[in-house]
């Protein structure tokens, strides 16, 4: 159920926010725009083919999950891959040139100070995903949504071009294992929801923002276990990952929200009537203990990433997320059968 922010209170209110989105959105292309620069020359085994579906991903030491995050994408129908990596130095890169797939670049530039990778997903969008369906995933995020063993996402996308919608929205759900975390074992190109199995089927909470006019939904999981005393700086769950792309678009919050503002209406949020899917958030691999006291360190995550090292401090710690209410996951039925997405399909 989505509910609505308090909005403009007046005609003129609403032109001063279209004037500030419009603002917004040139300057961030001029940022993705300068960006460039810090990605360097491109590398890879093959040319970007000039029809199918794209895929766009910024990255760090994601070795572990790289296979079966590949391997998924081209079962799924993806084309070719465009892959930035951030100062990776697990043998990602590495494993990346040799893709026959993949055009790869490199940068030590700062993640934070690039929105976030952002900057640079936005200049390779507006370079090479101009007029085509683009893919814009994190290598964490594995995207599923109903028939998906039939209809791969070149039909989904002729599917929604014929109800005229230019996007796919998504709940990314974070998923799981029963027990510690990191106590588990994963072997590379396995399916991540092998051990990561279960998930929240609720509650979720939406709510509408103006003037960007995007979705905002929060609960499941993470605030469940670290943020139930401060729910407002819980996660954002909701994503627009699949779009027809235009040099006019740009994101603006990781996949979360978009501009120009009438993009975010391509997803009202879990349980609502419009088609979407389910990114399965892989986030909690075993390798997820090391990591945190990794990226606490870092301090790239986050705008004011010290308001979180409370939660890093706690993964560390290696909790046990499941808990009586949890959902076993076999399969995207499930989340349906929750109302956690609806079927693109009619």
């Amino acid at each position: 159920m989505t509910d609505s922010a308090a909005g403009p209170a007046s005609r003129w209110a609403r032109l001063w926010g279209a004037y500030r989105m419009r603002l917004k959105r040139r300057r961030l292309l001029w940022r993705g725009l300068r960006s460039r620069h810090q990605l360097g020359a491109s590398s890879g085994q093959g040319a970007i083919p000039p029809d199918g579906v794209l895929a766009f991903v910024v990255l760090r030491n994601e070795a572990a999950r790289l296979p079966y995050f590949l391997q998924h994408y081209r079962d799924l129908g993806v084309a070719h891959f465009l892959i930035v990596d951030n100062g990776s130095d697990d043998g990602s890169a590495d494993l990346l040139a040799a893709q026959p797939d993949v055009t790869l670049w490199q940068t030590s530039a700062s993640y934070r100070g690039s929105r976030f990778g952002l900057d640079w997903l936005n200049w390779l969008l507006w370079r090479h995903g101009h007029g085509r369906w683009c893919l814009t995933v994190d290598a964490d995020e594995l995207l599923v949504y109903d028939q998906m063993e039939k209809g791969k996402l070149p039909a989904l996308a002729g599917q929604l071009e014929r109800v005229g919608r230019v996007g796919f929205g998504t709940l990314m759900l974070d998923m799981f294992p029963k027990g510690p975390l990191g106590a588990q074992a994963y072997v590379p190109g396995d399916d991540p929801s092998r051990i990561l199995n279960w998930f929240d089927a609720g509650p979720y909470r939406a709510v509408r923002q103006w003037p960007l006019n995007n979705l905002w939904v929060q609960g499941g999981a993470r605030e469940r276990m670290f943020f139930a005393d401060k729910p407002s700086q819980s996660p954002t769950l909701n994503k627009i990952p699949l779009v027809r792309w235009n040099r006019r678009y740009v994101y603006v919050n990781s996949t979360h929200s978009l501009l120009p503002p009438a993009l975010n209406d391509l997803y009202d949020g879990p349980g609502a009537e419009t088609p979407s899917g389910v990114l399965l958030h892989s986030k909690f691999l075993p390798e997820i203990v090391a990591k945190s006291l990794q990226e606490k360190a870092r301090g790239q995550h986050f705008h004011t990433p010290e308001q979180f090292d409370g939660y890093y401090d706690q993964i560390a710690d290696a909790p046990d997320l499941w808990h009586a209410g949890a959902q076993r996951y076999t399969g995207p039925a499930d989340l349906e059968a929750c109302c956690l997405m609806r079927s693109p399909w009619g």
